[in-house]
């Protein structure tokens, strides 16, 4: 581990105002408690309110905030790889948002690591998913935080098509599709349904509030419970 994130390590693990010992950082750290000693005197004299001593231990005082981060090389990679997928896979929103973060991202970063994310030769490829998708993910994922009622035409895998009123909870990537997991007003019950079979998506210009049985937990309490999961209307979208 790199000295810079160690001491960030150390930081971290004093925050709220915990009383917490050398030994214990020094076993967390995988180091030796002289070199806790060390640390937390250097971080001490470049102002960070750490109070205690050696034998009794440390603790930091409210109201302090850290300076920006510097990520790992794994970090970096990892970053890169997360927003060059949802640049391919997700909603047109998803997309321009993923490649600002990366600008911002390799603004805070020194030019050695601000160049490594032009050499992460990890790659997805660009705009597969249609621009109705791209589209209807953006509502979708706006219509799940802020808990608003959709109406959508869906077709099953039959060719029939029907109107209903859904509340959205989340959204799904199976690698080649996304799926959308809700409560249909219509069979009142949950339902996942296929991003792609969706031929018509609007507000229904009204909210929902969370109910007991018709939440993202209960769908997941069923689904465990259910010798049919993964096959069964709810998995189908019926």
């Amino acid at each position: 581990m790199r000295r810079a994130d160690r001491l960030f390590q150390i930081v971290q693990h004093l925050r709220g105002g915990r009383l917490v010992t050398a030994h214990k950082l020094a076993t967390w750290l995988e180091v030796s408690e002289r070199t806790i000693y060390r640390d937390i005197a250097d971080l001490q004299s470049t102002g960070v309110p750490i109070d205690g001593e050696a034998g009794v231990g440390y603790l930091m005082r409210e109201g302090f905030d850290l300076p920006p981060l510097m990520f790992t090389r794994d970090e970096i990679v990892a970053l890169v790889a997360g927003a060059r997928m949802v640049r391919a896979f997700g909603g047109a929103a998803m997309a321009r948002a993923a490649d600002e973060a990366l600008v911002k991202i390799g603004a805070v970063l020194p030019q050695t690591e601000r160049e490594r994310i032009a050499r992460t030769e990890i790659h997805t490829p660009l705009w597969v998913v249609s621009d109705a998708a791209r589209e209807a993910l953006d509502i979708i994922e706006r219509a799940v935080e802020k808990r608003q009622v959709l109406t959508l035409h869906y077709s099953d895998e039959a060719g029939r098509t029907t109107v209903r009123d859904i509340r959205p909870l989340g959204l799904w990537f199976w690698g080649k599709v996304w799926t959308l997991i809700a409560w249909c007003e219509m069979r009142d019950d949950f339902r996942a349904f296929r991003i792609d079979r969706i031929t018509l998506l609007k507000k229904a210009e009204r909210s929902f509030r969370p109910e007991p049985g018709k939440r993202l937990a209960d769908f997941y309490r069923a689904a465990e419970s259910s010798e049919t999961y993964g096959t069964g209307p709810a998995a189908r979208g019926l």
